[in-house]
């Protein structure tokens, strides 16, 4: 990690919090909203011959969450090297010295 002289960590924490926020209110509208709330009105459509509402509760939910998951990995990446905080080869080299 290499911060750069003119790091703004109030700017970087406030764009993590943003993505977070915004990550986390995906996660709210695909579980408990589409896979709870809303499975009656969601039921009135099929997707492959399942009704929408469960195959959300059971299958779609998951779907969004592992995108989620890679989704804040690349987004966190980017924000690490718009901030300059980002790791490369040079930051995370170590010296280990082998046990005789």
């Amino acid at each position: 990690m290499r911060p750069s002289v003119s790091f703004d960590p109030r700017a970087y924490w406030r764009a993590t919090l943003q993505r977070i926020l915004l990550l986390l209110a995906v996660w709210l509208l695909a579980g408990p909203v589409l896979g709870i709330l809303l499975v009656v009105p969601l039921n009135a459509y099929t997707l492959a011959g399942v009704p929408l509402g469960f195959w959300m509760a059971q299958q779609g939910s998951i779907y969004v969450f592992v995108v989620l998951i890679f989704l804040n990995a690349w987004l966190a990446d980017r924000a690490d090297r718009a901030f300059g905080v980002d790791e490369t080869p040079e930051s995370t080299q170590h010296t280990y010295a082998a046990p005789h």
